[in-house]
């Protein structure tokens, strides 16, 4: 029988790459997702690469009751991958409660649940925000986490606190806190993709969107910053690597002896590129001019961050497969896709 792992944030980006990751790896996924964040034509998109209906469910993960339906109709989960969460920086000022409810209320939710239901394993989508502007780079996972920039940063460091804390008392949990880097790209198929409600906060979405003639144009918000262009520089990592990382701690965890354990893991590529070298790289693999515009500095904004990778190379046997050229024609592609079917 296939193991299940139920997924939260399952229609999601991250989270239905994953889903694809653990079908193709042998588990069985099971979906639970409000649409809140992501669009039920995912759904059918994940129907075509998998051929097959993925089990899911519309829940929302802040309550227990229905989350408790889930865990009673499945009957034997494995382990959770809990990606549910509210993730607009700029949103989580403006609406720091909001944030707040949901995002550790969701966490709080499904710690009782496992435990009622005698779930152990859970992976923990966290984000590099929590180390702020790190005094040192490559950032690695002893590096000192900063007071976070945005209600949304202090809600994965509360999160990751909380897991160390139920850790720390002994109870059966074996958790790693993944903290992602800058997750990029679409499948290959073109069936899903990022898929940003409204305007997009992340930086690919706006440059397929420009590329497609969806925006006028694309600002790059600052040109003075102690880099070598003058841009802020990310680590990209393609959505595809980020997915099999979650395979890959699935089994890290699943070979652990100890009953309760907690672990953090860097997830991204070890380079960093800046702004203008994305969008150099965009309109060499697509073809296709940009039209962009240097503006100034956006409030919050983080000058330059990528990851050491060492932990994740060595502890889950893990290692990029996918270049950024190989993320901006997925996305590409994806975008095309999109602008077919609207």
């Amino acid at each position: 029988m296939k193991s299940k792992i139920l997924v939260t944030g399952g229609a999601g980006y991250i989270g239905s790459h994953t889903a694809v990751a653990l079908a193709t790896a042998g588990y069985e996924p099971v979906l639970v997702d409000n649409f809140v964040n992501s669009s039920k034509s995912v759904l059918e998109g994940l129907k075509q690469i998998l051929q097959a209906e993925p089990t899911f469910y519309e829940a929302d993960c802040t309550d227990k009751q229905q989350m408790e339906a889930i865990f009673k109709k499945e009957g034997n989960i494995r382990g959770v991958i809990h990606f549910a969460a509210y993730k607009a920086v700029g949103e989580s000022v403006a609406e720091p409660i909001k944030y707040y409810q949901n995002n550790l209320g969701s966490l709080l939710v499904l710690l009782e649940l496992m435990e009622q239901y005698g779930v152990a394993e859970l992976v923990f989508s966290s984000s590099c925000t929590v180390y702020g502007q790190p005094d040192e780079l490559p950032v690695t996972e002893q590096s000192p986490t900063k007071p976070a920039n945005s209600p949304y940063g202090r809600t994965k460091q509360m999160c990751e606190d909380i897991l160390r804390d139920a850790v720390a008392s002994g109870r059966k949990l074996k958790t790693v806190a993944l903290r992602y880097f800058n997750p990029v790209g679409a499948h290959p198929s073109g069936l899903i993709g990022e898929l940003p409600n409204g305007v997009p906060n992340n930086l690919i979405p706006f440059v397929t969107q420009t590329a497609a003639g969806l925006r006028e144009k694309i600002t790059v918000f600052g040109d003075d910053y102690n880099t070598s262009d003058g841009t802020c520089i990310r680590d990209y990592i393609h959505v595809l690597d980020l997915a099999d990382a979650h395979i890959k701690t699935f089994e890290y965890l699943r070979d652990r002896s100890e009953n309760s354990f907690y672990d953090v893991v860097n997830v991204g590529t070890g380079q960093g590129n800046s702004v203008l070298e994305v969008i150099q790289t965009f309109e060499e693999v697509s073809g296709k001019p940009l039209n962009y515009q240097l503006g100034p500095r956006r409030p919050g904004d983080v000058e330059q961050v990528w990851a050491d990778v060492a932990k994740a190379n060595n502890v889950l046997n893990w290692k990029t497969q996918h270049s950024l050229k190989d993320a901006l024609k997925d996305a590409w592609r994806w975008q095309q896709n999109l602008v077919k079917t609207e």
